[in-house]
């Protein structure tokens, strides 16, 4: 234990609690590419709403390794976006986080949209790691499943995330924008396959960000993990696994991504579009329900679960969602506005809901699944999942959010010609574990306030009827579950972990634990006693989408001179504890 006199602790924890040390607040965007130019047909979702300016705390004394990184994580005030900070060239930004879509794309100071009014990356600071694509002339437009969508141009600049940096990342930036956020998120990183980028699609050698690092060999392994909570909690990380997460890899459940046949004439061979799995079952307090798939034929009569971290909910389709719900006494369908629909439930409800992946069951509690009570019928509450017309893509289930924080997901990219995507998920909580009681649940929605401002109509609604689409990709190409493929994944200089799904070497998965940002200080005084104080990590401020130094040189000389009185009186101290006067 570090021991040290009383009163140079004392102007230690002063200085590691005082205003220098600035840390990160604590606290249904659905991103899903909207390819209806492809000839998708993606339903909608809610709206994100506006933000307030801040100041970032950066997480220092990142865990080091070789070739992988962690990085925090934190849900939004809107408690439905989760975002990293970024070094975007020398700016630090939030990037809100998204597994369902490719492209790393943020607003730009050129951007006058009234939902660019969020820190933006400075065009006319001029970075010295910036590039332009065609004289800035390449534009990108990308658009989402609600509605909303951003349009700028194509560039390259280098992006820092924890200890890992990618040089000349080709990235989007904004000139107009209609995408909302909160808390000063400044755009999206997408976490999905190639195939899907926009960006990828429109210059040379613009390979989305984590594929970058997946296709260079830059990682120990080709994959990310993701821990997300209800607060600042959460880690991303790439090429290993979260150490104080995951306890025991041998109860990772994992799961061959499934490849996507070509668009049309786009190719003749079937290549990986989404993290899709295969949802193989479904079950209310232990009773099945299984899946019906919209698209047997196709998709080898399997139900397809797109895993989804941009989405706040969990939807699926309505001839499983309706059974669900029919396995639950006072359940009923609220409202089916523009296609979607809700059900209410009792909010004291003794039933837990479970999805099985390769044969297991992740389960969720009612504070899982529960949105929160209904204002004007406090005795019933809002529920997930949510029904959905039927997709052309034959993606029947979404899982987002409130399935997500129930396990550690890790994202396996697949190596060329060795193996597959894969998907894995670790449990969070015993699946075997009794119903919470009702108690526990009304005390989770008094603590987070999380009553819904409607009232419930008082008849019963119809559960809809739909007709069925024509099935978007190409029947003719077979695209089955677990396909190695020889390009488009990890460089093939990497040692495959995986043999088969069944069998992987689980144990050899890299690991990487945060570093501590909590310190146990014991200090003896004079008289012998011994003290006990605790302080957190000091972490260093920074202005979003400013640059260091740049446009806030008074700021930064200011803050430099107090540290540097403060270290003054420090070196005081320890002359005079030194001398003994």
């Amino acid at each position: 234990m570090l021991r040290l006199p009383l009163f140079l602790v004392l102007s230690v924890l002063a200085f590691l609690d005082g205003p220098y040390a600035i840390s990160t607040s604590p606290v249904h965007g659905r991103w899903r590419p909207d390819l209806r130019r492809r000839g998708l047909n993606i339903g909608s979702a809610p709206r994100l709403r506006p933000r307030h300016p801040i100041l970032e705390g950066i997480v220092t004394g990142v865990a080091p390794a070789n070739n992988s990184t962690i990085v925090p994580v934190t849900l939004a005030s809107d408690r439905e976006t989760y975002y990293v900070l970024a070094g975007v060239g020398n700016v630090s930004l939030r990037l809100a986080l998204d597994t369902a879509s490719a492209d790393l794309w943020l607003v730009s100071s050129d951007c006058a949209s009234r939902a660019c009014n969020v820190p933006k990356y400075p065009l006319s600071f001029e970075s010295p790691t910036f590039v332009s694509v065609n004289s800035n002339a390449t534009e990108f437009n990308v658009s989402y499943a609600d509605s909303t969508g951003a349009q700028g141009f194509v560039a390259r600049e280098s992006i820092l995330l924890g200890n890992l940096t990618v040089p000349n990342q080709a990235i989007g930036l904004a000139t107009a924008s209609n995408v909302t956020f909160t808390d000063q998120v400044s755009g999206i990183l997408g976490l999905g396959f190639p195939r899907i980028s926009e960006i990828a699609s429109l210059a040379a050698n613009a390979t989305p960000f984590f594929a970058t690092m997946a296709q260079n060999g830059l990682l120990d392994y080709p994959l990310f993990g993701l821990s997300l909570t209800r607060d600042s909690s959460g880690t991303l990380a790439f090429g290993a696994i979260d150490g104080s997460v995951v306890m025991n890899r041998t109860l990772i459940e994992w799961n061959e991504v499934v490849p996507f046949a070509p668009f049309g004439a786009e190719s003749n061979t079937s290549s990986y579009l989404q993290w899709a799995v295969v949802l193989e079952g479904i079950s209310v307090n232990g009773t099945a329900v299984t899946p019906q798939p919209t698209y047997p034929a196709q998709t080898f009569n399997s139900s397809l679960a797109l895993i989804d971290a941009g989405t706040a909910g969990i939807y699926g389709p309505y001839q499983d969602v309706s059974r669900i719900f029919s396995q639950i006494s006072g359940a009923r369908l609220v409202n089916e506005d523009d296609g979607i629909g809700q059900w209410a439930v009792p909010c004291d409800i003794g039933e837990t809901i479970s999805f099985n992946f390769g044969g297991a069951d992740f389960v969720l509690q009612p504070t899982d699944y529960l949105i929160g009570p209904a204002s004007g019928n406090p005795n019933m509450c809002l529920s997930w999942p949510r029904a959905l017309p039927p997709s052309s893509d034959g993606l029947d289930w979404q899982l987002g959010v409130p399935f997500l924080r129930t396990v550690y997901s890790i994202y396996s990219f697949g190596i060329n010609t060795k193996e597959p995507p894969m998907i894995g998920f670790y449990p969070l909580a015993n699946g075997s574990a009794p119903v919470e009681p009702t108690s526990a649940v009304s005390a989770f929605f008094a603590s987070y306030s999380a009553t819904v401002a409607t009232t419930l109509p008082n008849f019963p609604l119809a559960t809809p009827s739909f007709s069925t689409p024509a099935y978007t990709f190409n029947a003719s190409v077979r695209a089955t579950p677990g396909e190695v493929v020889p390009t488009g994944l990890a460089t093939s200089t990497y040692a495959p972990l995986f043999g088969t799904r069944r069998h992987p070497n689980a144990t050899a998965l890299p690991t990487i634990t945060p570093s501590p940002t909590v310190f146990t200080f014991v200090i003896t005084d004079a008289s012998g006693r011994t003290h006990t104080s605790v302080s957190t990590e000091s972490q260093a401020s920074v202005t979003l989408g400013v640059p260091a130094g740049w446009k806030a040189n008074g700021a930064r000389a200011a803050r430099i001179d107090g540290v540097a009185l403060m270290l003054a009186g420090l070196l005081c101290a320890l002359s005079v504890w030194g001398t003994g006067l």
